[in-house]
């Protein structure tokens, strides 16, 4: 008895101490969660990278840190030339914003007040004078002694961020092979292959992912700046870059994105020239949701529809927009975990209500 009693004892502690161990892991992710953040995205950015690294190693006699240097090297100086373009022509178009729409929006006020029912206009006109009053120029004061410190601040963790991300893209690069390893090391000998194999898929589906959005915020930048340029908007260039950049945001980015255009569009006083760039931009938005994002992203993560609508929207749910931003790679990482889970040699058998086609894929896999 006594036996038996320590034996239950001992497993009572253990199970007490794995409970103890799991609620504390948890605990310090949710604390350190801007860490985990940023690790993530650290990896997202080394599994994007990983190809081009060996693409240019294996054309060149360079060494994987000093290659990774040279990509970095390049990507400043690309962002310094761009920087240099856009930001004088950028400042002059945000200080003459407020002058120019003022007159547009006292016409639009004027109409809103002409609309039937009551509720409505009283409801536009009320927009347009929060719009007015954020747009007017204000006499110059004084800079707010908080404000600044508060801006040194939040500088000072951007930059630590962007250069706490970069060296670790820099360490996991170089030391990819001896941290997997390592890792790979605390588990049995028997699990050790089928891990690898998902750690590798999962990196793949990472940077598939990584990849896809670039080319998928390239595609939008140029095609949006080429049309902006055809119609004669000011400020092509930025205007591209703000819609590249706003296809980072999931859902409400691509209508974001066109909110700068149409802005530049109305200073102009000519409601054709609205229109057009409502149309075209349409347009873009059609061909990419339509053909791009389906053909790039769903054939290179292998994440269904489903499950990226809902990550996106469980991400927003719990972290806002920066959980949106990294709800579909961390969805592609966990269904690769799963996939490797359910594994089985007979596929689990259809209801009588699946469709014929489905059928006939279930019949091809088993054969």
């Amino acid at each position: 008895m006594r036996a038996e009693a320590f034996r239950w004892f001992v497993r009572g502690t253990g199970m007490a101490l794995g409970v103890a161990l799991a609620v504390a892991i948890v605990y310090g992710l949710v604390i350190g969660a801007k860490v985990v953040v940023l690790v993530f995205i650290a990896l997202l950015l080394a599994s994007g990278l990983e190809p081009l690294i060996d693409r240019v190693r294996a054309h060149s006699r360079l060494g994987r840190g000093v290659t990774l240097l040279l990509v970095y090297a390049v990507f400043f100086l690309g962002m310094a030339a761009l920087v240099l373009l856009i930001v004088p022509g950028a400042i002059n178009q945000f200080n003459d914003l407020g002058t120019r729409l003022t007159p547009l929006l006292d016409g639009a006020r004027e109409w809103a007040r002409s609309i039937v029912p009551r509720a409505l206009s009283t409801s536009l006109v009320g927009l347009i004078n929060t719009i007015r009053r954020a747009l007017a120029p204000s006499a110059p004061t004084g800079p707010d002694p908080d404000e600044l410190i508060a801006l040194g601040v939040t500088f000072a963790e951007v930059v630590v961020s962007v250069v706490s991300v970069m060296a670790l893209v820099y360490f996991w690069l170089t030391e990819r092979a001896y941290l997997q390893r390592f890792a790979l090391a605390l588990l049995p000998a028997d699990r050790r292959a089928g891990a690898r194999e998902a750690w590798n898929e999962i990196e793949l589906r990472l940077g598939s992912w990584v990849r896809g959005q670039l080319i998928l915020m390239l595609t939008i930048g140029v095609a949006t700046t080429i049309a902006y340029f055809l119609i004669g908007l000011e400020g092509a260039l930025l205007l591209g870059l703000i819609a590249a950049l706003a296809e980072l945001i999931p859902l409400i980015g691509p209508a974001l994105g066109a909110v700068p255009a149409l802005l530049v569009a109305a200073m102009t006083g000519n409601i054709e020239t609205v229109l057009i760039v409502a149309v075209v931009y349409f347009i873009i938005q059609t061909v990419e949701g339509n053909v791009l994002v389906p053909l790039v992203m769903h054939n290179t993560i292998g994440v269904p529809p489903f499950i990226v609508f809902a990550s996106i929207l469980a991400g927003a749910a719990i972290a806002g927009i920066p959980g949106a931003l990294l709800s579909v790679p961390l969805a592609a990482a966990l269904l690769v975990v799963v996939e490797r889970l359910q594994a089985r040699d007979q596929p689990v058998p259809l209801s009588n209500k699946a469709p014929p086609e489905e059928v006939a894929e279930l019949v091809a896999e088993t054969d």
